[in-house]
């Protein structure tokens, strides 16, 4: 784990608009985004399951990573948000607002050392 995030969610997502914004296919539809995050999802599935899993790689297989995969999916997960005008980081807060309240005596807290 990084201890300084490279990117915010601003810069993200702007730097996945900058990039779309030169094509004129511009964003895929929302089903479309969801198929691809769909994929996304599976491929790194499939990682998971060889690196961690009982299923080992193919020799003839090209070699990918559990990071790889997690990248593929924040850009999906970016094209989605932008292309609904959602910003990320107003959703990442509500969705640890609603954790931290909602699931916050759930699990069994460490002692302070």
């Amino acid at each position: 784990m990084i201890d300084k995030p490279l990117y915010n969610t601003v810069d993200i997502q702007k730097r996945v608009d900058d990039y779309i914004s030169q094509f004129k296919e511009g964003y895929f539809s929302p089903l479309s985004l969801m198929a691809r995050m769909t994929e996304e999802i599976g491929e790194l599935a499939r990682e998971v399951n060889h690196y961690y899993g009982e299923k080992p790689k193919k020799s003839t297989e090209v070699e990918k990573t559990v990071e790889e995969e997690l990248g593929d999916i924040i850009f999906v997960l970016t094209c989605f948000a932008n292309s609904l005008d959602i910003d990320l980081s107003q959703a990442f807060n509500l969705a640890m607002t609603k954790f931290e309240t909602r699931d916050k005596d759930r699990w069994t807290r460490k002692e302070d050392s």
